[in-house]
């Protein structure tokens, strides 16, 4: 069965999204949704009962590094280029952004 949408169908979507669409619109997309729904329908026909579940269309091995400590930036480095650090407490001074 092939799936069609009209022009009262293309309307409606476009008044539930709060578009203001042509009539020209309306036409060429009633046209262009009807042409979509058709390829579903095509891609719903071919077989996958032999294809396995996916989460990542390749096969992969762990993207993920071994999480092993390593030693850090020194508190003085990393404050050097600070605009406003507390040196003393060793933090970072930042314009307060929530009331």
């Amino acid at each position: 069965m092939a799936a069609t949408l009209g022009q009262d169908d293309v309307e409606r979507v476009a008044t539930l999204a709060r578009l203001a669409i042509t009539s020209a619109e309306r036409e060429q997309f009633a046209k262009q949704l009807t042409d979509i729904l058709r390829y579903v329908e095509q891609v719903q026909q071919v077989d996958t009962s032999d294809v396995l579940a996916t989460s990542h269309p390749l096969w992969a091995e762990s993207a993920w590094r071994e999480d092993t400590p390593q030693p850090s930036l020194p508190t003085s480095e990393a404050l050097a280029n600070a605009p406003d650090a507390n040196q003393d407490a060793g933090l970072f001074r930042v314009p307060k952004v929530i009331g």
